[in-house]
């Protein structure tokens, strides 16, 4: 064919009917079918030759026709696709629409999409397979281990489901994926280990590192919740500390026993500067103390003592109220655990029996 010497014609196909080519006068070559749809003449660009061949151009032809007849715009489609949130749109909105406002987990989605996701941030939803997926669980597991592998996968399944619920028409890739079987920790200090510990601790220089740990045991709070904790909180004349958010969403009081008090105590004598933190730090953005995780490697490994945990100090207290006859229900009032079965006979629960308990398991640990 003939090419022009300016602009661009086009020639209709032979044997496909309604498959046309424009030529241009620098001789490419693009493919196109020409439709009446919804009352407007469109022409759908197939692709240029010599990427397309004849043969394909001629197949690609019938399936717009098909698209056509049965009352679909193939350019709208096309539109669509090209319009389609990203990974990346589709984190930002998850995080600003639904994390940041009901997840108190907010700053791990945030940190872990952008550690273990960023690759996938200019894809579009729909780009993202199962075997997309699979393949990154398998990754994550092998360089990571399983427990952040299955985080991840709960997290980019929270998200395609969120896509769903606010109108995306994909399907979530994670469908029929399931999580590695994850072994339950029940790590906790033994006998054997607390005479090494209460001598390294004893030794240690860091006040304030000392002291969180300790409250930490003494409390069997969360790590979350003795950082944060705030002196508005704690009640001298009770001798109870109120955590108004917790983890299972409803406020917890906490008999404080000697040992924690005489801590908390000391502190606001020696804390100069006010500050509604019983931890506050300088340089965190919270202004308080972040978990240090620095100091808490280096008391271990002088104390001799290995994979162990702050939040095992959590459950080594929960554990020594057990050794010393405390009944489940008291253990799970004071470390405010909250099952439906368990919920009503927490609720009847005063604080005495919870403070004889914890007073009980730390005298235990500290013979």
């Amino acid at each position: 064919l003939p090419i022009p010497e300016k602009g661009m014609t086009s020639y209709r196909d032979t044997k496909e009917n309604g498959l046309s080519i424009y030529i241009t006068s620098k001789g490419a070559i693009s493919f196109f079918v020409r439709r009446r749809i919804n009352g407007k003449d469109e022409r759908v660009v197939l692709g240029q030759f010599p990427a397309m061949s004849i043969e394909h151009a001629r197949k690609s032809a019938r399936v717009v026709k098909g698209q056509v007849a049965q009352g679909v715009n193939p350019n709208e489609e096309k539109h669509k696709l090209q319009a389609e949130t990203t990974f990346g749109e589709m984190f930002q909105e998850y995080m600003e629409r639904y994390s940041k406002k009901e997840k108190k987990s907010w700053k791990y989605d945030e940190r872990e999409f952008n550690k273990f996701l960023p690759h996938w941030f200019r894809r579009k939803l729909s780009a993202i397979s199962k075997q997309d997926v699979i393949g990154l669980q398998q990754k994550i597991r092998n360089e990571n281990g399983l427990y952040q592998s299955n985080r991840i996968l709960e997290r980019i399944r929270a998200l395609y489901n969120k896509a769903i619920e606010w109108g995306w028409k994909g399907e979530n890739p994670t469908a029929g994926i399931k999580k590695y079987k994850e072994k339950k920790r029940d790590r906790f200090m033994n006998l054997d280990e607390l005479p090494r510990f209460w001598k390294t601790l004893d030794a240690e220089t860091n006040q304030t590192i000392k002291d969180y740990i300790l409250l930490s045991l003494f409390t069997g709070a969360r790590k979350s919740n003795v950082l944060a904790m705030q002196w508005k909180d704690i009640d001298f004349h009770h001798d109870t500390w109120m955590i108004p958010d917790t983890k299972n969403g409803d406020p917890v009081v906490i008999p404080l026993i000697p040992q924690a008090l005489n801590i908390i105590k000391a502190r606001k004598e020696t804390i100069e500067e006010k500050s509604p933190w019983v931890f506050p730090s300088k340089t965190s953005a919270s202004g308080h103390l972040i978990e240090p995780k620095k100091a808490w490697k280096r008391i271990l490994k002088n104390a001799g003592i290995e994979n162990l945990r702050i939040h095992d100090l959590r459950r080594t207290m929960g554990s020594y109220q057990a050794i010393t006859g405390s009944s489940l229900a008291v253990i799970g009032k004071s470390l405010g655990h909250k099952s439906q079965q368990a919920t009503q006979i927490y609720a009847r629960l005063s604080n005495d029996p919870v403070r004889i308990s914890l007073q009980k398991a730390a005298e235990a640990m500290m013979i």
